[in-house]
């Protein structure tokens, strides 16, 4: 599997509440991230994520683009939610085949938006 493959599969798992699934396939042991609402750990983004399942869960998640150069891949998806549509940008890093690092970007998606461009 791609490192792009990977990407994808570890959003489309943890998207739809695998999230225990996503990161013991596809993440390392010392996993970090950068979402400034939570405690930078592995533990601690899993069980974000878990909690959100839970609270809000994902209707579903389109990754409409990803891009891979070395270590490194960007998605930019469209996660829709029972109230709303966001338009998400994740930076995963990598070692060999497993993913060591990620950043998540999201922007809600305005219903009366001026750009007839929209986020995709």
């Amino acid at each position: 599997m791609s490192k792009k493959e990977t990407a994808v599969t570890f959003l489309k798992l943890a998207g739809t509440g695998q999230v225990k699934e996503a990161f013991d396939k596809f993440t390392t042991p010392d996993f970090i991230h950068h979402n400034q609402y939570f405690q930078g750990s592995r533990e601690a983004l899993q069980k974000a994520m878990e909690d959100d399942h839970q609270t809000s869960p994902n209707k579903s998640i389109e990754v409409k683009h990803s891009y891979q150069d070395a270590d490194t891949v960007i998605t930019h998806s469209l996660v829709v939610k029972q109230d709303m549509e966001i338009a998400v940008v994740h930076i995963f890093r990598f070692r060999s085949d497993k993913i060591i690092e990620l950043w998540d970007l999201g922007q809600p998606i305005a219903k009366d938006s001026p750009n007839e461009n929209g986020l995709f």
